[in-house]
């Protein structure tokens, strides 16, 4: 194709909406990763997002050029070659190193994008000069004469820098004793590699070489380009003095007005390459905090929340009770000599809830569930649940940056040893010790009132022979099984069965009690892995969740593009 093949099109097309989707993604990538994000490149990827909404806000279509480059590259007369002799001024000053200038191309108002723009000497160009009349329209175009970027003057290079950081396409004039210089190419081309697709690079001043020269220089211009990361870098040769490359350039900004896509395009490299530099930040993936194991966790937390002790005391309260309800009738008194094991650690069998469903907010749990009385955790215990805590954050942050990696730690260290002493102290006395009645007991108790009745009787029998026989009164004939009064057997079974039904009851209490132990440590443990999920759980899976986040709508905003 040749190159100066009117209204052909160098710039694919990217449609509004594809923009203002990416710039959506990234910023609410901004918003999900915020202060764990590389600081340098969110105020890159915040400009990026202003300026995207700015430029869309602005009416009209216009397509801004900017050409820049060195001192003595010659951009200025590249400039007044473009423009042609009708011009008609409207800016008070001609055109400066200091300041940007503007040249206008057709009849649509730009001011608004000029004042955006902060460049304040404009030129309106009425047509093409005649020598390019053939070349396409140029209407709509915005041709921009930067400052020098390597002035001595620090405010011109800043000037050029900011105004780079707006235009749509980026023409880039160098000459043939500059064009290899290194602090150029390290800090200016550079910056203009991320925008490649909307970038031109032009060798001026080619007369001053012999063809061959000019050639070879063009050449070696594409070599350094492209090892500066421009890809498919390609260098057009112009001279002001012979016109030569001058109609090319103007059929390349001419193909670019007319695909009317520039500015879209910039905007669009602008947000992929913002979403890619955060993207360096971010991991491929996170690790899931629901399936990491959290054996050793809950465990130290059940540990230092007292959780043995609880279970113990449940065991001793199931024999104890067991005993008032199977044990021999005539030793249950002994019964209220030993403490009730859970009231002494102050742990209600109901879980200490309250009665009437009232509002109450955390502030007042302690007050109506009120403090256990369970020893507090032994030094050991709590090395326990800080070895474990941060066992399970290296887990959840595996994989991730630092800054990430930092957060996950940050998040589960925010709160303090004492509240999570409280938190596990309200889980273990809000949770039910109360378990169903053993059917067995009901059994036994019954058996065991029987045979106390039956030695009672017998008892009775033999008292009242006995007081009859010492006041010498005739007692009446005593019935025998065999040669042993009834009484007598009565009363002997009674005692003899009640007491081995009482032992046997009492070693079978021990197995319901480690059945009722390991009821009430699912309980125990349930509250307590509730704790180690708002205290450790939920605040990783927070950053995780945000990290998640951030990575996907950086996907969406072009960085995998």
């Amino acid at each position: 194709m040749s190159p100066i093949r009117p209204g052909s099109r160098r710039i694919s097309r990217v449609s509004a909406a594809d923009v203002a989707a990416r710039t959506s993604a990234l910023s609410m990538a901004l918003v999900a990763g915020s202060d764990e994000l590389d600081p340098l490149q969110a105020e890159r990827a915040r400009r990026v997002v202003d300026k995207t909404h700015e430029r869309g806000a602005i009416p009209g279509d216009h397509t801004v050029v900017a050409l820049a480059g060195a001192t003595g590259s010659g951009k200025s007369s590249l400039f007044n070659a473009l423009v042609g002799s009708d011009v008609a001024t409207i800016g008070a000053r001609r055109p400066t190193t200091s300041r940007p200038s503007a040249a206008v191309w057709g009849d649509a108002d730009a001011s608004d994008l000029l004042d955006w723009l902060g460049v304040p000497t404009r030129h309106l160009v009425g047509g093409s000069p005649g020598s390019l009349a053939s070349l396409g329209s140029l209407d709509g175009l915005v041709l921009l004469d930067l400052p020098d970027f390597d002035s001595r003057e620090l405010a011109h290079r800043r000037e050029a820098e900011r105004v780079l950081e707006l235009v749509d396409v980026f023409v880039w004039v160098t000459d043939p004793q500059k064009y290899a210089d290194a602090r150029l190419h390290d800090e200016f081309v550079a910056l203009l590699s991320q925008h490649d697709a909307v970038t031109l690079a032009v060798l001026n001043q080619a007369d001053l070489l012999p063809p061959a020269s000019a050639t070879a220089v063009a050449s070696d211009l594409v070599r350094l380009l492209t090892a500066d990361g421009v890809a498919g870098a390609t260098v057009l040769r112009t001279s002001t003095v012979t016109g030569e490359g001058i109609p090319e350039l103007s059929q390349r900004l001419a193909n670019i007005v007319a695909g009317q896509a520039a500015s879209r395009q910039r905007l669009n490299a602008d947000v992929v390459g913002a979403a890619t530099g955060l993207r360096r930040g971010v991991a491929d993936g996170e690790p899931d905090v629901a399936a990491l194991p959290r054996a050793d966790l809950d465990g130290a937390l059940a540990r230092a929340a007292g959780v043995p002790t609880v279970l113990d005391a449940v065991a001793r309260d199931y024999r104890r009770e067991a005993f008032a309800h199977t044990g021999w009738l005539f030793a249950r008194w002994t019964r209220g000599f030993a403490a009730d094991p859970l009231r002494r650690l102050r742990l209600d069998r109901t879980g200490g809830r309250p009665s009437i469903q009232v509002d109450i907010d955390s502030a007042d749990v302690r007050a109506v569930l009120g403090r256990s009385s369970i020893p507090a955790a032994s030094g050991v215990a709590a090395s326990a649940v800080d070895r474990a805590t941060r066992s399970f954050v290296r887990d959840s942050s595996e994989g991730l940056p630092l800054r990430w990696a930092q957060a996950v730690e940050d998040a589960v260290d925010g709160g303090d040893h004492g509240s999570l002493t409280d938190a596990l102290d309200r889980a273990v006395v809000s949770t039910s010790l109360r378990a169903r009645r053993p059917a067995w007991w009901l059994v036994v108790n019954v058996v065991q009132w029987v045979l106390g009745l039956v030695a009672l009787g017998g008892l009775a029998w033999l008292a009242v022979l006995v007081v009859l026989g010492w006041l010498q009164l005739p007692t009446p004939d005593t019935p025998t099984l065999g040669i042993l009064p009834v009484p007598s057997v009565m009363f002997v079974l009674g005692v003899v069965l009640g007491l081995g039904l009482g032992a046997l009851s009492r070693w079978w209490a021990r197995v319901g009690a480690r059945h009722r132990r390991a009821v009430i440590a699912k309980r125990l443990t349930a509250s307590v892995a509730v704790v180690g999920d708002e205290r450790v759980a939920a605040p990783i899976a927070e950053v995780l969740g945000r990290h998640r986040a951030t990575r996907e709508h950086l996907v969406h905003a072009g960085a995998g593009a």
